[in-house]
């Protein structure tokens, strides 16, 4: 009766049955939403929905706001009429799958990356196929990996890349970027968290750095984590490359939304105001991410935990002994010190024991989450 694309796996793994049986935990380490009040942002959504009283949609959104877009969040770079508006960075993936594949067509996506890839191509009858990030006291692109996922795929359709790549938090760099153009392949380029670098000076973005006369290239963001208010609900996607191809995808992608029209005139009326008001959220969201992973380099000198180097993101990848299993180091940290974090396989790390903390955990939580964490593992490494 149903289709094979909504027929995902529905158990719940190991983590989960154990959260249903203890409930929340003390300190839940896992907190991805910002939760930063920001009465700026919320007042002009307020007053643009009182302004809403028209409805004259534009497929790949308000004029008003692509350019706000284009001017605000990117500076003098892309035009208007290379913008589309999109309710989330997951429906811009959606409409690009729409756009670039058929079903039965490949999409090569990042390993270890945010797990949602795979759903997403599924969804449009699209396979997921990995390619390998490497660390080695850093994190690259594994290009031999990348070279061999294209060989095995010729049905490939497009590079999904993340830059700054979660949880990793690795930014595109000009080689590996010239590394992926050399694969003729249009390249999906997830910003999102483009903004929350580390340390001055690392931002880069993907299309400061194309070679000239390479194809096409999709840069996805949105006010999610930009505004650290995922139920703002808009995401953007801009369009790089020669010109022909530009116009050929835009008219298509325009073709695409106007079939959903999903993003609401309020906020994209809200746009402009809320962008400009965006750098105080965005300043807030970063100091409260440098303070944990100040915390956490703290807490773990002279400890078995390794934390990984990175650049930027909301994250810190945390490698654990050796001695169990990563399955047996999270399930006994919630159970015995109910504390929750990831395990690596969530996100498809190739080997183990590593664990996920995100850095926007409320300060009281996460120095005392840490603490436990931290306590634990060197405890039991004794």
């Amino acid at each position: 009766m149903f289709s094979r694309r909504a027929s995902g796996d529905a158990s719940l793994n190991s983590l989960a049955e154990l959260l249903r049986k203890t409930g929340a935990p003390r300190f839940d380490l896992t907190q991805s939403n910002a939760g930063i009040p920001n009465a700026a942002l919320l007042e002009g959504v307020a007053r643009a929905t009182a302004l809403a009283t028209a409805y004259a949609p534009d497929a790949l959104g308000l004029a008003s706001a692509r350019e706000a877009v284009a001017r605000q969040v990117f500076g003098s770079g892309p035009a208007p009429d290379d913008v589309l508006l999109t309710a989330s960075s997951s429906e811009a993936y959606s409409f690009l799958f729409k756009l670039l594949c058929d079903p039965g067509d490949a999409v090569l996506v990042p390993a270890p990356s945010y797990p949602l890839f795979e759903h997403l191509a599924v969804l449009e009858g699209v396979a997921a196929i990995p390619y390998r990030l490497a660390y080695d006291g850093a994190w690259h692109i594994d290009l031999d990996s990348l070279g061999r996922a294209v060989a095995a795929a010729p049905h490939a359709r497009a590079i999904v890349v993340v830059s700054p790549n979660n949880p990793s938090g690795h930014y595109l760099d000009a080689r590996e970027q010239a590394a992926l153009e050399a694969h003729g392949l249009p390249l999906l380029v997830d910003e999102v968290f483009f903004e929350y670098a580390w340390q001055p000076g690392q931002r880069r973005r993907a299309r400061d750095l194309r070679s000239q006369g390479a194809g096409l290239m999709f840069s996805l963001g949105g006010l999610s984590k930009l505004a650290g208010l995922p139920q703002l609900k808009l995401g953007w996607t801009v369009i790089d490359g020669p010109e022909p191809l530009r116009r050929a995808a835009a008219q298509r992608l325009e073709l695409i939304a106007d079939s959903y029209l999903s993003v609401g005139t309020p906020i994209q009326l809200a746009l402009p105001e809320l962008l400009a008001a965006c750098g105080s959220a965005t300043a807030a969201i970063l100091a409260r991410c440098r303070a944990s992973l100040s915390t956490l380099s703290s807490a773990l000198t002279g400890t078995p935990l390794t934390l990984l180097r990175a650049d930027a993101g909301w994250s810190a990848v945390l490698q654990l002994p050796a001695l169990k299993s990563e399955e047996a180091w999270v399930l006994g940290l919630l159970e015995e010190q109910s504390v929750l974090v990831q395990p690596g396989w969530f996100y498809d790390f190739e080997a183990e024991p590593y664990v996920i903390v995100s850095l926007l955990t409320p300060p009281a939580v996460f120095d005392a989450g840490i603490a436990r964490l931290v306590q634990y593992v060197t405890q039991q490494s004794h």
